[in-house]
């Protein structure tokens, strides 16, 4: 499926968001823009019927997706699951602050979570008079003060955990796997598949704040393992033979029922016009023998772990009816980095300036305002330096450890499969030079996270695959 470049994005905002300027200063408009955040959990590149997907009907994303921009070159910061959320939520590469890990779970340890010296995006946005609220997936440390709700966030309902069950789970509080779904920080009881659970509690957050603007971070565990949907959703895709992707295709269709049933609050109580919506994966799906979930990342290459295209380059999307385009795809670079600065402009609050976000506020690119590329440079680093990667412009250099770096371009080689290092030397210079000079600006990981605990034998049975 091909889609229409950036600059045509650009020539239809222009239609569509005459006097968009005059939402600029937000915060003297009594009626400030809506941002609803929604994130699915390890799904794979392919794996949505706007991605060209044939095997798993996805009507709501697909229709959210003709709603507004689908970016063709939308990344995460990190190819896998609390990194990449730490970076989202301060609009900060996370290694600047040792985010790097996976944490370990553990209520006692203080260490291992978001560090407290970052102020989260919901922080701000409470600060500025909306109504912020969290549902779904944690996964940003245990301990009391990485809490949500000491995070910013009015309103919550999830789990804190990396991962939980989605059906007939014991409750557990010593199991991550098993967490207690909390609602403002008590156990509340769910009987529904927990995917459904959380679109329901997105729904009545959004009919919940019909008058007062509200930033909403959807967080949903799936189609993360474990592959626990309900039977009569599996039965719908008996057609599908191997019997992982059986399941992951079940799982993605409760994930698209439950965006559907939230995107549907938002058109039936009027607020769709005023609601900017961004959706994404928080990375790529695992492809590994023993970890895959059934997720198809192609025509990319690896997956979930790796700083190659299959592990952070996601469907990415971003929907405000009247204000954006419609049915348009862009090839702009764009990052969850943008998210934060993006955010902060529609609510009027000003760029932090002691801790500046690595982002860009994507709406002066998207209406035509600024016409150079957001995001020139964007960069990766994965395991204190194990794995780096830069792209800059349609190049992109990988450097894995004890190997020589590798170049690749993006444009006639979205698999990776061609290292053009050996005869663009010059460039893979300019390029390694950018990564070593980026890298100095970073710290080593502040905690040892999951990966750190692995070879504690107390803890083999909270370890789960990350």
């Amino acid at each position: 499926m091909k889609h229409p470049s950036s600059r045509l994005v650009v020539l239809l905002g222009l239609t569509f968001v005459a006097g968009f300027d005059s939402i600029a200063p937000a915060a003297v408009q009594p009626d400030r823009p809506n941002i609803l955040v929604i994130v699915s959990d390890d799904q794979g590149y392919a794996d949505l019927g706007f991605q060209g997907c044939r095997d798993i009907p996805t009507p709501h994303l697909d229709r959210l997706a003709a709603s507004g921009i689908r970016f063709s070159n939308g990344y995460v910061t990190h190819p896998f699951c609390s990194p990449s959320r730490a970076g989202l939520l301060t609009g900060r590469y996370q290694q600047r602050f040792g985010h790097e890990q996976n944490p370990f779970f553990d209520p006692n340890d203080h260490r291992e979570g978001l560090p407290t010296t970052e102020k989260l995006l919901p922080e701000f946005l409470r600060d500025a008079g909306y109504v912020t609220g969290w549902i779904g997936k944690w996964h940003l440390g245990a301990a009391p003060e990485f809490w949500p709700q000491h995070r910013g966030f009015t309103e919550t309902f999830g789990f804190l955990g990396g991962g939980h069950h989605y059906l007939n789970w014991k409750t557990n509080a010593a199991q991550e796997y098993n967490l207690p779904i909390e609602r403002n920080g008590r156990p509340v009881a769910v009987t529904n598949h927990l995917t459904l659970a959380f679109g329901d509690e997105g729904a009545a957050f959004v009919r919940r704040h019909q008058t007062e603007p509200w930033f909403l971070y959807l967080a949903f565990n799936a189609p993360h393992t474990p592959a626990e949907p309900t039977p009569d959703r599996l039965a719908q895709f008996k057609s599908i033979a191997d019997p992982k992707r059986r399941k992951y295709a079940a799982q993605v269709s409760l994930l698209d029922d439950a965006v559907g049933g939230v995107l549907a609050a938002l058109r039936e109580s009027g607020q769709d016009r005023r609601t900017l919506v961004f959706f994404f994966s928080d990375n790529g799906g695992p492809i590994m023998t023993n970890g895959w979930n059934g997720s198809s990342n192609l025509p990319l290459r690896g997956g979930k772990g790796e700083v190659y295209e299959g592990g952070i380059r996601v469907p990415f999307v971003m929907s405000w009816p009247g204000k954006l385009p419609a049915a348009c795809g862009s090839d702009m670079t764009v990052s969850t980095l943008d998210v934060f600065p993006t955010a902060l402009a529609l609510a009027g609050v000003p760029l932090p300036t002691n801790r500046p976000p690595d982002g860009v506020n994507l709406l002066p690119y998207l209406t035509g305002a600024v016409t150079n590329a957001p995001n020139p440079q964007l960069f990766w680093r994965m395991g204190g330096g194990r794995q780096l990667a830069i792209r800059a412009g349609d190049s992109k250099l990988v450097r894995l450890r004890s190997q020589p770096d590798a170049l690749f371009d993006l444009a006639g080689d979205l698999g990776e499969t061609q290292d053009l290092a050996g005869r663009r030397t010059n460039e893979v210079r300019r390029l390694g030079a950018g990564l070593d000079g980026w890298n100095k600006t970073l710290v080593p990981p502040a905690f040892p996270g999951l990966a750190g605990h692995a070879a504690n034998p107390k803890n083999s049975k909270q370890l789960v695959e990350p």
